[in-house]
């Protein structure tokens, strides 16, 4: 059996060099993720903006022009029509009508009472009407858990590590946030709950991945009480840096079938997460990292005790 590393033994690549671009880089991106979120704006999906979502299986290749005509004389608004997975299957995403719910239901009830005459044999695997007020609740629903689990990751880096690292590990989160952010408006796709899901499922494995540098830092610098921080830093990184890689790596791998085979709506979540993926792997070396140097040395150094003395003068283990 072979034993690939993808990343050679001993490597000493100083990535504090590039704290400076890496962290002006990261700020600007951030920067105009936000100025994106505002102008134009977060392409809102029906969860939280309103409005009738069905999924509908026909029993021929769809006709996105000839869905439209059908429904056309309903008088609804815009109508999405998208392909999720194969030609049969179609989302139609229809805008929040004037009125009640009862109004909304009523709207459901006639977009599938018209598509059943028109195309006979055609399934509704997904109906569903939200009202505005149950989107802006999603919605608010959806920011106050974001916002409590950055305050979590916050309090556990803190009591995990010391206060520097917490406040390192949130930074660093709320860059990769805003340009996921970023994305989304980038590429037009539609901000919904699963967007939620897969913010967070990056801010999961993007402090899983800062706590593996961080444990790292942390051991070196009771270890090795006389060497400076931002040689330090560079040895810890270089240090779990086939670990960041292999690990980035395998999730990498791991969500290429869900864009390819995973329909729709696991696409744009797949797409979202290999986004993050990269974002959350270079942050903990170009952001995580050099924040710390910039906190200070006698900060980080505070309380830590030596484990077999001063060691600066060995050669660190690859």
């Amino acid at each position: 059996m072979y034993y690939v590393r993808l990343v050679p033994d001993g490597t000493r690549i100083q990535f504090m060099r590039g704290r400076i671009a890496g962290l002006v880089v990261s700020a600007i991106l951030s920067v105009l993720s936000v100025i994106l979120y505002f102008a134009p704006g977060v392409n809102l999906g029906v969860d939280f903006r309103g409005g009738i979502a069905v999924e509908a299986k026909f029993t021929q290749p769809a006709d996105f022009g000839a869905i439209r005509g059908v429904l056309d004389p309903l008088n609804l608004g815009h109508i999405g029509l998208q392909e999720i997975g194969s030609p049969v299957d179609v989302s139609l995403a229809i805008e929040r009508q004037p009125g009640d719910e009862e109004a909304q239901q009523r709207a459901v009830n006639a977009v599938r009472q018209k598509l059943t005459e028109a195309y006979p044999g055609v399934t509704f695997q997904r109906v569903e009407a939200v009202g505005a007020a149950v989107s802006g609740e999603l919605f608010t629903n959806g920011m106050i858990a974001l916002g409590l689990s950055l305050f979590a990751m916050l309090a556990y880096i803190w009591f995990r590590f010391e206060w520097q690292f917490g406040i390192g590990a949130v930074v660093t989160l709320v860059l990769d946030v805003t340009k996921t952010v970023g994305f989304y408006v980038l590429f037009n796709l539609e901000f919904n709950l699963s967007s939620i899901a897969a913010i967070l499922a990056i801010m999961g494995y993007s402090i899983n991945d800062k706590v593996v540098v961080y444990d790292r830092v942390r051991e070196n610098l009771r270890k090795y009480k006389a060497m400076p921080l931002r040689e330090l830093i560079d040895l810890s990184i270089n240090e779990t840096l086939n670990r960041t890689i292999g690990t980035s790596m395998a999730s990498f791998l791991s969500a290429m079938p869900l864009i390819i085979f995973g329909g729709e709506a696991l696409r744009e979540f797949s797409l979202v997460m290999l986004f993050g993926i990269f974002i959350a792997t270079s942050s903990s070396i170009f952001i995580a990292a050099p924040i710390l140097l910039f906190l200070g040395e006698n900060r980080l150094r505070r309380g830590t005790a030596p484990v077999e003395g001063d060691k600066t003068a060995e050669t660190p283990a690859g």
